[in-house]
């Protein structure tokens, strides 16, 4: 009896991993990062992401799945960075997620289209507050910036917030259109902070590819507005490209106006960018952007960055100089899986 038990419980959580599609992709990555005026200013840089999906279908077509993401980087105590989870639905080209959702503002098509280098970088990314899909556990720095209670009160916000963070996202796409909807909720269950709400728009057209979002409370931010607008032309047959985006990266007071307030202005950014394929397997791409923030050294930031692929991995390296007119840059080599 006892066998037979064992054997029948076997059999059903058998069937169960069957009738699931649980996946794991991601990738490794490792590279020498060097920043001027750091204490240390060459270091190595160290990357293992991997991300689980598990989905299943119905017999009306409908699809369900939750996703989870394990990362570590150099410098973690271990891996114990597990991000929190999302689950999701789609059907009929709309795609409707809960928990920690990738936002219409972050997952806009071109906002990163500038980024350089192994690690992918660029003076040219938007430099405000916003969420974003977590990589790992929610932090109080992705919650918190500002709190007018005691440092006790203050505290357990953050704890709440933490762990009561909720978002959704919607997602439509037909065609070459794609359009999003997301809203970020800090703390669920008791009304603390702002709600954040983005919105995007990607459109590729022949060879033009079109991308604007904008944020509302970025990062649960109080007045914390932002918009981007971008555009990518690809000559005709080819993988050479140039770009254009322009990003009001957002102003707002601290501290809700006390005597301690602070006014932060991350000034509007203006990036030129592009990429040619100067041989077989290799491809340039460099940038230069013009932020006006008051903080600046210099107005203007530039990087360029190299790759070349070697089948199922590729070398990469860059060089920037950023608004503080400090040169960084980095040389290593990724793999995806």
């Amino acid at each position: 009896m006892k066998k037979a038990l064992i054997a029948s419980t076997a059999l059903v959580l058998s069937a169960g991993v069957a009738a699931a599609d649980v996946t794991i992709s991601g990738y490794g990555r490792t590279a020498v990062d060097y920043q001027e005026s750091r204490d240390t200013e060459a270091q190595m840089s160290a990357r293992v992401r991997m991300n689980v999906h598990a989905t299943t279908s119905t017999d009306q077509g409908v699809d369900f799945g939750a996703r989870l993401r394990l990362q570590w980087d150099q410098g973690d105590a271990g891996i114990t960075a597990i991000s929190p989870g999302q689950i999701y639905v789609t059907a009929s080209g709309f795609t409707v997620a809960v928990g920690n959702v990738g936002t219409a503002y972050d997952n806009a098509g071109l906002i990163y289209a500038s980024e350089v280098g192994l690690i992918s970088r660029s003076f040219g990314n938007s430099s405000g507050e916003f969420y974003a899909y977590s990589s790992k556990a929610y932090g109080s720095d992705s919650f918190l910036t500002s709190c007018d209670e005691t440092e006790a009160d203050c505290e357990t916000i953050v704890e709440n917030q933490t762990r009561n963070r909720l978002g959704v996202s919607v997602e439509y796409a037909v065609d070459a259109l794609t359009a999003r909807f997301s809203y970020v909720d800090p703390d669920q269950t008791s009304g603390e902070g702002d709600e954040e709400l983005s919105i995007s728009v990607d459109y590729d057209w022949n060879q033009f590819a079109l991308s604007a979002a904008a944020v509302k409370d970025g990062a649960s931010i109080g007045g914390n507005d932002q918009f981007f607008l971008g555009a990518y032309y690809t000559l005709a047959g080819t993988d050479n490209g140039i770009g254009v985006s322009y990003l009001d990266n957002g102003s707002y007071t601290l501290d809700g106006g006390t005597v301690d307030a602070e006014f932060v202005d991350n000034g509007d950014t203006i990036v030129l960018y592009g990429d040619y394929v100067v041989a077989p397997l290799t491809t340039l791409s460099a940038y230069i952007a013009n932020n006006d923030a008051a903080g600046n050294e210099t107005d203007n930031a530039f990087g360029i960055g190299a790759r070349y692929d070697l089948g199922g991995a590729y070398l990469a390296g860059s060089l920037e100089r950023g608004y503080d007119e400090n040169v960084r840059g980095d040389f290593g080599v990724r793999f995806d899986f």
